[in-house]
């Protein structure tokens, strides 16, 4: 006999922000949840990375915005954890330096890739 007690549940598999089983919670929703383990994590932020990416595309506003930023963020306490936010920013102003940023709104139509 199957249990009706998550029959309609509706499935997800996704990182989620830390605090969301507790908003369920106070909401009454029942969830089933798991702690991803440390070697999942990159592959678990590229996808919420390509979500997040996506719903801004569809809706562009600063809360969006603001969960790429964060998933951005916990990127890069993986991919430089000596790091973390703090060399995330120092690359940035690097490359604004050296590349500047995109405030003159140039479209690059084409090169010439045999000069």
């Amino acid at each position: 006999m199957v249990s009706t007690k998550f029959s309609n549940m509706k499935h997800h598999n996704k990182l989620v922000r830390d605090k969301i089983p507790e908003i369920l919670r106070q909401e009454g929703i029942s969830f089933q949840e798991r702690t991803a383990a440390p070697e999942e994590m990159l592959y678990l932020l590229v996808d919420k990375l390509r979500e997040e990416t996506r719903e801004f595309a569809e809706k562009p506003n600063v809360k969006e915005l603001a969960d790429i930023l964060e998933v951005v963020i916990a990127l890069s306490q993986i991919i430089a954890p000596e790091g973390g936010r703090g060399l995330l920013e120092l690359v940035c102003n690097e490359k604004f330096e050296e590349r500047g940023g995109f405030s003159e709104r140039i479209v690059l139509i084409s090169t010439d890739e045999t000069s």
